[in-house]
């Protein structure tokens, strides 16, 4: 009987470049490879976790989508690590959390508070703080910020249970400082963490939590082709010095 390489993202040793972009959505991952990628070839396939390797800018660079939620995200993110991934960017959605973030803006997470089992799973009872990556943070900050959205950049939450957060949650999250809730950056830092690998993550704000409205498709396609442009150019430009172009933007208190 064959080997397989890894159980889940069943790629050929070599296919994963050390840069990596995690949607969460198989077609998601399609439109990227499709939108960014010079000569995109699929190396996965296997339960729809779709991954592609192309070059951006002459960068080696894959997208690898995770599924949803961080179970999911976790069993993807130890197998592409087990294949060569050094540089882990998520690149997903979110829901608004603080009054001055709105549908369309980018959300740059620095922090997530692990509202979530897997990240318990892994740690026990020990205390952690799922941080990301901070020059690569830094690097996702300036280069979102050379575009014509609203930049965040800050804490987020990440959630289990998607239908769970109400509308009477956000003041009291909103509070604590939290710009947006997601369902899957705790995991993939304290992974960053424990693996030894760089991890961040950008998000698109869809909607305002407890709104019931949401951008419509046109206009959350093009905030989701803005953000993960603006992900690839932070991540060239963080794999050739290892640091961003300049200074963190002046984003007052975590915010622009």
């Amino acid at each position: 009987m064959a080997r397989m390489s890894q159980l889940h993202v069943r790629a050929e040793p070599g296919s994963v470049a050390p840069v990596v972009l995690l949607p969460g959505d198989p077609d998601r991952a399609t439109l990227i490879a499709e939108t960014f990628f010079a000569a995109p070839r699929r190396y996965n396939d296997y339960r729809h976790l779709f991954g592609y390797t192309g070059t951006y800018k002459g960068m080696p660079v894959s997208v690898q989508a995770t599924g949803m939620g961080c179970p999911s995200l976790a069993i993807v993110t130890e197998e592409i690590i087990r294949l060569g991934a050094t540089t882990l960017v998520r690149v997903g959605t979110c829901g608004a959390i603080a009054a001055d973030v709105a549908p369309g803006d980018l959300v740059i997470a620095s922090a997530s508070v692990a509202n979530e089992g897997t990240s318990r799973q892994y740690l026990g009872t020990a205390p952690h703080s799922a941080v990301a990556d901070f020059a690569l943070t830094c690097a996702l900050d300036q280069a979102a910020g050379q575009g014509t959205r609203r930049v965040h950049t800050g804490l987020v939450q990440t959630d289990d249970a998607f239908y769970a957060t109400t509308k009477e949650d956000v003041s009291n999250m909103a509070a604590r400082g939290v710009l947006a809730v997601e369902m899957e950056a705790s995991a993939l830092f304290t992974l960053g963490a424990m693996r030894g690998v760089r991890t961040g993550c950008a998000l698109v704000a869809s909607n305002n939590v407890g709104d019931a409205s949401f951008l419509d498709s046109a206009a959350l396609h093009g905030a989701i082709l803005d953000m993960v442009g603006a992900s690839l150019d932070a991540l060239v430009e963080f794999t050739a010095t290892g640091e961003p172009s300049s200074a963190p933007r002046d984003y007052g208190g975590g915010q622009a």
